[in-house]
């Protein structure tokens, strides 16, 4: 039976060429006039209820949504019902689900055969009780099964709290001080991550507001897929105490929105062991979604420490944790006793039984379908499709897939690289393209509604989840409801760099 996701790793230098292409491009989107007598008229006709409450929800909660995924454009729709591979909002309106919550919903939102579990165990002993639950237990054993490298797991709340562990961890047991990223890539909101996020080469200049330099000057940023760079960055870290961890999505920044070489990983981890710097995993998205044994399965590279969030709680809250070999895990705080030090962590309702049974149950429910398997060729499918289309209509999108992990570049508001810049701690680069960036992000959104008000939901409009609910029939819809918003994409004199 197959055990990946992946049928096929495409080239990263043809994707990344190709993602450069576009950002030389005029913006190519749906004209002004279908956005405002139909995606616009979709908006005010049908989610007038969705307005009301997200409207009346500003006055109580920032910005109206309380997550980054429900800020769309024109303004975010209330989901009253999901199910499969669908959502419903509070209006009755029916939408194709290509978000899967962020990723973690590999079975299909809600699966049915996981809920019946966990509405047994809430009426037996509620979703927290402060002590230790069997689940606990049987969660760390089938993430250890799947993924051998994984000898220890700690449950934490989120894959933020988890990445922090982690770096703590790699700190303790190297005596090293600084970490490494790849630009673009995301490891959570803490201070010393909320760096490069995005797009390479912005280091503290686009997100990192409110977060002083000093907390986040022990960070570093290389770029995507490439090795030189970073083994130059861990040879000049030896002069200034050291590099503790090196830490990448294994796909690539953003779940492969900049997808590296099949064998970076493997080569990176050589530098690491090279320069005594321990190989941090972020599996939040990919593990389970790419295959059983994660991405580290199918690379075959076994990491020092792997990040999960998201799909390791099967959709469900407190979702999050850090695994990796024994001998550093057990350097996390846990109890009373024993003179080594140990990193401290915590959570007071981490590992509850609700969030630890129902990533047991999903984790078997997975195996026993071979849902990520099944999603990953849903994936081909849908990429697929989307090729097709926009070659029949001459668009310079581009569509490539790993796995169940569908990317449709639109405008290319990511796949912009301050990489040059690098080492010259400059906002000049930044701020002289920032209109540019501006325009391709705006162009991004309205794309994404395009698509909403044609019932498919994205994350924003450049990211699509498959699921094992994802069908040949619902992807043969959404394939027609696209084509639905491509028919009326114009090009636009908008977004060049000047």
């Amino acid at each position: 039976m197959k055990k990946y996701a992946i049928s096929n790793w495409e080239s990263a230098q043809e994707i990344n060429a190709n993602l450069k292409k576009l950002t030389s491009e005029p913006i190519y989107k749906v004209s002004e006039a279908y956005y405002k007598d139909t995606v616009l008229k979709y908006f005010n006709d049908k989610c007038a209820k969705s307005k009301a409450i997200t409207d009346e929800a500003k006055t109580y909660i920032p910005g109206g949504v309380q997550h980054n995924l429900a800020f769309n454009k024109p303004f975010p729709i209330c989901v009253s019902k999901a199910e499969g591979s669908y959502l419903y909002d509070i209006d009755g309106n029916k939408y194709i689900d290509f978000l899967q919550a962020g990723g973690p919903t590999v079975l299909g939102s809600n699966h049915p055969a996981i809920r019946e579990e966990v509405i047994k165990l809430l009426q037996e002993c509620g979703p927290v009780t402060g002590l230790f639950h069997e689940a606990e237990l049987l969660l760390a054993k089938e993430i250890n099964k799947h993924m051998p490298a994984v000898e220890m797991f700690r449950m934490l709340g989120s894959g933020t709290e988890a990445v922090m562990a982690a770096t703590r961890v790699a700190r303790l047991v190297t005596g090293k001080s600084r970490i490494i990223k790849m630009g673009g890539a995301y490891h959570g909101w803490s201070d010393q991550m909320v760096y490069g996020l995005k797009i390479p080469g912005t280091r503290r200049f686009l997100e990192s507001h409110g977060i002083h330099k000093r907390l986040m000057s022990l960070t570093d940023e290389v770029r995507p897929n490439d090795l030189e760079m970073l083994k130059k960055m861990l040879t000049l870290n030896k002069l200034r105490g050291g590099t503790a961890a090196v830490i990448v999505e294994p796909v690539g920044p953003e779940s492969g929105t900049r997808p590296v070489d099949f064998d970076y990983n493997q080569k990176a981890q050589e530098l690491c062991k090279k320069f005594g710097a321990l190989f941090i995993f972020d599996e939040v998205v990919t593990g389970f979604r790419v295959g059983l044994g994660g991405a580290q399965g199918y690379f075959g590279v076994q990491p020092d420490l792997t990040i999960f969030g998201k799909v390791i709680a099967g959709g469900y809250p407190a979702a999050g944790g850090i695994g990796g070999k024994k001998e550093y895990i057990q350097r996390l705080a846990a109890g009373i006793g024993g003179l080594k030090a140990k990193a401290y962590c915590g959570g007071t309702l981490a590992a509850n039984p609700l969030s630890s049974y129902a990533g047991y149950l999903t984790i078997k429910e997975i195996e026993r379908t071979n849902a990520s398997v099944k999603a990953g060729e849903a994936g081909d499918k849908l990429a697929k499709g989307l090729k097709e289309l926009i070659a029949k209509y001459k668009l310079p999108y581009v569509v490539y897939n790993q796995g169940s992990i569908v990317h449709l570049e639109c405008t290319g508001a990511m796949s912009f690289d301050f990489s040059s810049m690098f080492l010259l701690k400059s906002l000049i680069p930044v701020l002289k393209h920032k209109k540019m960036m501006t325009e391709r992000k705006v162009a991004m959104e309205e794309m994404g509604a395009a698509y909403m008000a044609n019932g498919i939901v994205t994350l924003a409009g450049s990211r699509l989840y498959t699921s094992l609910a994802t069908t040949d029939e619902v992807i043969a819809d959404a394939l027609q409801r696209f084509e639905k918003v491509f028919r009326e994409v114009v090009r636009t004199d908008d977004g060049l760099m000047k």
